[in-house]
């Protein structure tokens, strides 16, 4: 069963604004509940985007941040160009 893709919208949004209360009340580098909601965002967005593609066969132009991803961003031609014409988007 597949979720609405408005309601997972719903719930990302929800996502952001608890980070941005956790963020803008932040007690420390690590403070767990800056932790947790920058989790939750993560969560939100994976499921948004995954009910977004199964309603419409749609993504968005947004990519979930990992650290072992900086790496990658080190060599300026590893930067994917969303608005390159020859870009190939990987189908789900």
């Amino acid at each position: 069963m597949s979720i609405d893709p408005r309601v997972a919208l719903e719930s990302l949004v929800s996502a952001l604004q608890e980070h941005l209360a956790a963020a803008s009340s932040r007690r420390g580098e690590d403070d767990p509940a800056v932790e947790a909601a920058f989790s939750s965002i993560m969560e939100s967005f994976e499921t948004y985007e995954d009910a977004l593609y199964d309603a419409y066969g749609e993504v968005t132009p947004l990519v979930i941040y990992d650290e072992s991803d900086d790496d990658d961003m080190d060599d300026p031609d590893d930067v994917v160009d969303p608005f390159d014409d020859d870009l190939e988007i990987e189908e789900k």
